[in-house]
């Protein structure tokens, strides 16, 4: 397995020389390792639409800072094509023999007008892992045979602008592999985790630190802590640091607005699916599909945001209430009971309708109209550190989390055939694509190529897009059975089930 991580490392760097996109990383995330800062230019607000928000206008990228992800590798002329929104060109990996790890398809389009540019970023990547340390403390030199590997894929659905996306596609998988560096000698270890590492040397301490131990008794056996949530958390740290990145950094570099992040590790035979926000990913195998996420909307989190509402009473100002009303309460209602409910609610009650009641709610809307505090329609995700309420200085960021839902799917508890994918879309493809007819159109497009065929799901993906898409017609982009295609970008990986090492990828 790891000579042929190799093979695919030596590859990537290789193939990555054909492509001037983007400026490569530094090995370690750091504060150069963000976007330049670009020319200001003027940019009107962007829609109220899906997860974008309102805010005020932002200054934007300029053309020459438009990207795409580096290994579609896009000539000039073609990543104009990629930017036109009257087209709207599905791009894909070109075909020329240097594919993406693990067999993997990738499609994408841009959206019909609703951003400037593509606001969605991707990021395919094999990535190796050198311990930190021993456990016993000693300092090692590194090497490749001591260390791990893990493949990597990364969907990021960027709003109000496509900064914190760049970013995020660039660096998240860097941070991952930070917090998995004390983490390599563990996971090899067939024995169950340490309690605690060794400290590093020069760490200060307390030199009889006994009297703050309460009594064996007042505590209850150890906790069992698996390998496997050991990858979790590092994975969730991660996420929180990429965002602490972007708050601290965020004046000096160019990271506009936020993003949704849905990332997929596979470490040690298992597929670590992390989502934050409104993308999704779903299994199909053998025709049975196997939701992998779920959304994080106003309306999937609202009892969360509620109880930080009623917590936290200043981060609503004098304009909000954390209770939900069926409507909006009218000043004639005063003094009636009404419809609500609170954070410990998911039934209705009445109550008396006071003169707090008249604020506006919260959480607000239904479906992709919902919002919070009328501005977001995410509730988690990356970046969006200067994001305040339209016509208002009430952050917004308080009640949005960066933290991912981690959700494990073991390789190894199955067999799985050349047809199980793993399927990652942003919104742009949920929205008018339900996972039963994502499920139909996997089944239509592999059954029509030969299992070792390595271009069947790269077909898979560029269907998945074009039937969210739609095709032009007079009054926009349109779905077969007529109603409106996909407007926002979409992209779309497809993972096959059986790995770098079946004998049909």
């Amino acid at each position: 397995m790891l000579n042929r991580v190799r093979s695919a490392v030596a590859h990537l760097v290789s193939s990555s020389g054909t492509s001037s996109q983007r400026p490569k990383s530094p090995d370690l995330p750091n504060a150069t390792t963000l976007l330049p800062a670009a020319p200001e230019t003027p940019k009107s607000p962007p829609a109220r639409s899906g997860s974008e928000v309102c805010a005020p206008p932002k200054t934007a990228e300029t053309r020459a800072s438009f990207s795409r992800p580096t290994f579609l590798q896009l000539s000039p002329g073609g990543l104009r094509r990629a930017d036109d929104h009257a087209g709207r060109a599905v791009q894909s990996p070109p075909d020329t023999g240097r594919r993406l790890p693990w067999s993997t398809g990738y499609a994408e389009v841009i959206n019909a007008g609703k951003s400037r540019h593509n606001e969605d970023q991707a990021c395919c990547e094999v990535v190796c892992v050198e311990s930190r340390r021993s456990v016993t403390g000693a300092s090692r030199e590194p090497s490749c045979n001591q260390g791990l590997c893990f493949y990597y894929w990364g969907l990021f659905d960027g709003h109000a602008g496509g900064g914190a996306a760049e970013v995020a596609s660039r660096l998240l998988h860097r941070h991952i592999r930070e917090q998995l560096k004390d983490l390599v000698e563990i996971l090899q270890d067939p024995l169950p985790p340490p309690l605690c590492l060794p400290a590093t040397p020069g760490t200060p301490g307390l030199s009889d630190p006994s009297h703050l131990v309460s009594p064996q008794s007042c505590w209850s056996p150890q906790k069992e802590v698996t390998h496997e949530s050991l990858v979790i958390g590092a994975i969730e740290n991660a996420f929180q640091i990429m965002d602490e990145q972007m708050a601290r950094e965020r004046r000096g570099h160019q990271v506009e607005g936020g993003c949704c992040a849905l990332v997929v590790v596979y470490l040690l035979g298992k597929m670590y699916v992390a989502n934050a926000g409104d993308s999704r990913a779903i299994i199909v195998r053998n025709g049975e599909i196997i939701p992998m996420s779920r959304e994080f909307t106003p309306e999937t989190e609202r009892q969360r945001l509620q109880l930080l509402g009623f917590l936290k009473p200043e981060l609503l100002g004098s304009e909000f209430t954390h209770l939900e009303f069926p409507r909006r309460v009218q000043p004639k209602e005063l003094g009636q009971r009404m419809l609500y409910r609170d954070q410990n609610m998911t039934g209705w009650a009445y109550k008396k309708i006071e003169l707090e009641d008249l604020r506006f709610p919260l959480v607000c809307g239904e479906g992709k109209k919902a919002r919070v505090m009328a501005t977001i329609g995410v509730t988690r995700g990356l970046g969006d550190h200067n994001l305040r309420v339209c016509s208002s200085t009430l952050p917004i960021k308080p009640f949005l989390s960066c933290f991912p839902e981690v959700r494990v799917y073991d390789l190894t508890q199955y067999e799985h055939c050349p047809d199980d994918v793993l399927v990652l879309g942003t919104d742009g493809l949920w929205d008018v694509t339900n996972d039963c007819e994502v499920a139909a159109t996997v089944d239509r497009v592999l059954s029509a190529y030969e299992p070792n065929d390595p271009s069947r799901y790269t077909a898979l993906a560029q269907a998945l897009v074009l039937g969210a898409r739609g095709i032009p017609r007079d009054r926009g982009w349109r779905l077969p059975n007529n109603k409106l295609g996909s407007g926002d970008d979409i992209s779309v990986f497809v993972i096959p089930l059986g790995g770098p090492g079946s004998s049909y990828s």
